[in-house]
């Protein structure tokens, strides 16, 4: 690597060129940069979403999920399917093996969907495959006055939505909340019986009725002319006055008035709003999209003053945020290293030839960024934040030799050129296993894969750029800036000499001590709790409140709004969002759920504890006895800090399946830290049946008879004040008892006769959910842990569940949050485990022996003593950002120990093993001292600030790397030596024999 210095020396205008252009450069890729919330990354999943109103889960699953399952088995590269089916909804969803072009899934998906016939009351089903990039920009709420007619309404919000959708970048714009008005003709069952008129009558009253028809073309007054019929009804007197039977008018036998109908609710402060969701096309910049959308609604809201429009949430917002929370801590880390560097070479030109390879590095970083299509988010800056205090590690190694070698040698081009010849290969050496050690992170599967390498890339890009720099520019820069600099005497440490000699005379002493630390820690990791990702810190919560199928709607939404009520008087909140129901927009999304379930969206004031809000909810459950309260932290990456393990009971034979369910949550119920555990079995709801008798009625006449009956019937539209209105005819009866169900009158050949003449009425209790895992039933049982005991608890049900013996053909699978983590670390050991091979194959072809490097690779214990002993002094519980930290630390711990054993492979040539131990120590703990506490310096911001939601920088990550790379430091110095004298124990010996004849002599 000394070539790219001698280059830089014989090319110093070309050098100036460089370094200007990668500085001009790195600021033109940042602007151009696009900023983003997340990295984009495909889903493997495809969705498929129906809606059912008035369907029963059984229905659903029998007359829908079914159907679509059939048709969807043999999709290429399908690795599983799993569907849901509830109360008037479907959901089916399909993973795929990796590499599978997931567009090319959902064309397939969508050719067979389309192919289904399914229930005609049943909408047509929606085909969802998500991107991040699909992640919404903004969510806007829209308030109406009270003096809107339905026509300005519905034409205001025609209006607003095309504005939205108008905007450069804008990709869907979804709506809901809507409330569509519609014509009720409600039944007076008394005056229809005293007039004998059949209900079923009343469903043809519009037939012919409204209609614009052309009937031909014929010569009139001597000129050819069209000639056309038209019926309007334009108003609801004129559909009252339209005959049933002769001198019977609808207006006579029913009520006829004009309703609103809501398929959901959107409520915010407590008053209804619509609800825009706005998200960006594939390539948009999405604080571009975020600025043109906050400026539409102030536009809105001055040219419409009868709208209150607001932007409820904005990831635009969080993008800058994140940005510059990021960049804050960047150059904050930027400046602590800087001032280490001061206090350690007491020289400002030196400090200064030293920090110039952050801007650069920097620059160079952004640009490579650019041109790999890589995004700025969150990820990409918490790479640079984490690599920001190892760009200077390079440069502090070659300026601390130049800078040693001139307090004893006159100046000189060739001494520099020299100096940096001397550690060149150590940096070079040190910088390659660090980025080896992120590279493998691309070679992780799923969704880790998609957010982990451009962090990857990141940090690769960022060191490697700081050892180009520290090979050209720092040497230039010496060579200028050093030149006639009065430098100050620094010598070795004699005290530190002298005890690192008594430690490589009775080495069993350090061995023993680190190797006691060593078990201690990793004993103490083994019994710490890995816990759920921190919630305190979250700026959004979310909040479910669920009753059992059987409540009544109205009821739902009652306690519904007592509990919002709750939460707006709060002080730690913004605003909170309640939702409830199901919309076509939303299915679009793939998101559909159960008509009983309210879900809130909780925006916390800044510096707010979440986690309070969350137990305060939790506090509320014996408020609403009757159903399932549940809070969590939301978060854009992970979905939010759940803590829920589930074990699917799967089989052929449902009764088996059910016995071995009973078996789970009876083993799982009495372990500690599990604070509830239920079933989908046991979400019962009562279905009542007609068994018909096929001779005395038809079926299918019966069927669509009583469901005219009990439920709402389009008959037609009219057009009201230039808008076409749907016209509902209401059920006639609203049966309270099975006397009443049985009591309901049908028309059959014979006439007019109760149901229960040609039927037989059963009643049965059925799931209201219904589980298929590969189109086969199953029923999963959920247990919610305690967040903090994660993997203690999920580690305890996973013992329990393993020793039941399970009834023949049923199988126990356990998943959730627990094997989510499981997986996410044991995805993380076998990279960790990679990288270590590829350090060792890095430092054995650097040093071209195997002892030398193995030697090095003792720095690893060493740095989990300090990375465990920091989470067992700040008390917290290791989660998936800690032990991604304590996978980096890998790469950086061992530069450490490589400076220091290639200044004793120098040493060797012209003195003995122990010799060149103890003067490669003394000399290179300097810049090992420096290196070290710069990094450690610049992750300093990250352990006091806050974390961003959705990176996988974190508090707990910066305390792994500091913990573990300040220990590592302290021993590397002297366990190191102990370990490589050890090595190289007969040659050191027969030196020191040697050397003692010679005294002697």
């Amino acid at each position: 690597m000394q070539g790219f210095t001698k280059w830089a020396f014989n090319n110093k205008a070309a050098m100036k060129i460089v370094v200007l252009m990668a500085l001009v450069m790195g600021v033109i890729s940042y602007w151009k940069l696009p900023m983003e919330f997340l990295p984009e990354a495909d889903n493997p999943m495809v969705t498929v979403a129906a809606i059912g109103p008035g369907y029963d889960a059984k229905s659903m699953e029998t007359q829908v999920t079914a159907k679509l399952e059939d048709a969807l088995q043999f999709t290429k590269g399908k690795s599983g399917m799993f569907s849901t089916s509830g109360n008037g909804y479907t959901q089916i969803n399909m993973t795929f093996e990796s590499g599978t072009n997931m567009k090319d899934a959902k064309t397939e998906v969508e050719r067979s969907v389309s192919a289904v016939q399914l229930p005609e009351t049943v909408s047509k089903p929606f085909v969802v495959q998500l991107n991040t990039s699909m992640i919404p920009i903004s969510w806007v709420t829209i308030g109406f006055g009270d003096s809107m007619s339905e026509a300005q309404r519905e034409q205001a919000e025609k209006e607003i939505i095309n504005e939205f959708k108008q905007i450069d970048g804008a990709g869907e714009v979804t709506l809901s909340g809507k409330s569509t008005p519609n014509i009720s003709v409600i039944p007076n069952t008394a005056k229809l019986a005293e007039k004998g008129i059949p209900f079923q009558a009343l469903m043809g009253v519009l037939q012919g009725r409204g209609t614009t028809s052309s009937v031909g073309e014929k010569t009139i007054d001597g000129a050819s002319g069209n000639i056309n019929v038209r019926s309007d009804i334009n108003d609801i007197e004129t559909l009252r006055k339209l005959p049933v039977l002769p001198g019977v008018t609808l207006g006579d036998v029913a009520e006829v008035k004009l309703d609103k109908q809501q398929e959901s609710i959107s409520s915010i402060d407590g008053s209804d709003v619509l609800m825009l969701t706005i998200s960006k096309s594939g390539n948009a910049n999405a604080v571009s999209v975020g600025k043109h959308v906050e400026e539409t609604v102030d536009r809105l809201n001055k040219d419409m003053t009868s709208i209150q429009a607001k932007v409820l949430l904005s990831t635009s917002e969080q993008v800058v945020s994140s940005v510059n929370s990021m960049l804050k801590e960047v150059l904050m880390g930027a400046l602590f290293a800087t001032i280490v560097i001061l206090l350690f070479m007491r020289n400002l030109r030196a400090t200064i030839i030293t920090i110039v390879s952050i801007p650069l590095s920097l620059g160079i970083t952004l640009y490579l960024l650019d041109l790999s299509g890589v995004t700025l988010n969150v990820i990409t800056l918490g790479g640079v934040a984490v690599a920001v205090g190892r760009l200077v590690d390079d440069s502090i190694v070659v300026i601390e030799n130049i800078y040693r070698r001139l307090q004893k040698e006159p100046f000189s081009t060739q001494l520099i050129i020299d100096s940096t010849k001397e550690v060149a290969t150590a940096i070079t050496s040190s910088t390659l296993v660090t980025v080896a050690v992120f590279l493998p992170m691309g070679l992780l599967r799923g969704s880790l894969q998609d957010f982990l390498l451009p962090f990857a890339l990141t940090v690769s890009y960022s060191l490697l750029a700081s050892l180009i720099v520290a090979l050209t520019v720092v040497p230039l820069l010496s060579a200028v800036l050093l030149r006639g600099t009065k430098m100050v005497e620094h010598e070795g440490s004699k005290r530190f000499s002298g005890f690192l000699s008594w430690n490589l005379k009775h080495k069993w002493v350090p061995l023993l001590i680190s190797a006691v630390l060593f078990v201690g820690s990793i004993g103490a990791y083994a019994v710490m709790p890995k816990a759920a990702l921190d919630s305190s810190s979250a700026s959004t919560v979310n909040v479910t409140l669920e009753y059992p199928s059987e409540t009544p709607h109205e009821e739902v939404i009652a306690a519904g709004r007592s509990l919002e009520k709750f939460l707006n008087e709060r002080s730690d909140i913004d605003w909170v969002l309640m939702m409830n129901g199901n919309n076509a927009d939303s299915a679009k999304y793939g998101e559909v759920s159960s008509p009983t379930l309210v879900t809130y969206m909780v925006d916390m004031k800044e510096g707010a504890d979440a986690e309070k809000l969350i137990e305060a909810v939790k506090a509320q459950r014996p408020t609403y006895k009757e159903a399932e309260l549940n809070a969590d932290a939301a978060d854009m990456m992970t979905g939010g800090g759940s803590s829920q393990i589930t074990i699917d009971v799967t089989g052929d034979d449902p009764e088996e399946i059910a016995k071995g369910a009973d078996q789970v949550m009876a083993a799982i119920k009495p372990i500690k830290d599990v604070m509830k555990v239920k079933s989908n079995q046991e979400q019962k709801k009562s279905v009542y049946t007609f068994e018909l008798d096929p001779v005395k009625a038809k079926g299918q006449e019966v069927a669509m008879q009583l469901q005219g009956l009990l439920n709402p019937v389009p008959i037609g539209s009219i057009k009201v004040e230039d808008r076409e209105t749907a016209v509902m005819l209401q059920p006639s009866v609203n049966p309270k008892t099975e006397s009443d169900l049985n009591n309901l009158t049908i028309m059959t050949d014979n006439g007019p006769v109760p149901v229960s003449s040609v039927a037989k009425l059963v009643k049965s209790e059925e799931s209201s959910v219904f589980y298929h895992k590969d189109g086969k039933l199953y029923v999963r049982v959920t247990a919610d842990a305690e967040p903090s005991q994660l993997s203690v608890v999920g580690s305890e049900i996973t013992k329990k569940v393993n020793g039941l013996k399970a009834p023949e053909g049923v199988e126990f699978v356990i998943g959730g949050a627990s094997a989510d983590q499981s997986s996410d670390f044991a995805d993380l050991g076998l990279t960790a485990l990679i990288s270590i091979g590829i350090v060792y194959l890095i430092m054995v072809i650097t040093f071209k022996t195997i002892r030398a490097p193995l030697a090095i690779m003792f720095s690893l214990p060493l740095a989990a003593i300090g990375a465990i002993g920091g989470l067992i002094v700040t008390g917290i519980s290791p989660d998936f950002t800690a032990m991604f930290g304590a996978l980096m630390l890998i790469g950086i711990v061992v530069t450490n120990a490589i400076v220091l054993i290639d200044r004793v492979k120098q040493n060797e040539q012209r003195m003995p093993i122990r010799e060149a131990l103890i003067e490669a120590a003394s000399t290179r703990m300097r810049p090992i001292l420096m290196t070290a506490i710069a990094t450690i310096c610049a992750m300093l911001p990250l352990v006091f600030g806050t974390s961003e939601s959705g990176s996988i920088v974190s508090q707990s990550l910066a305390i792994v790397v500091i913990g573990g790379l300040a220990i590592a430091t302290l021993l590397t110095l002297i366990i190191i030596p102990c370990i490589y004298e050890l090595f190289f124990f007969r040659k050191s010996k027969k030196q020191r024999i040697e050397g003692k004849f010679e005294q002697a002599a």
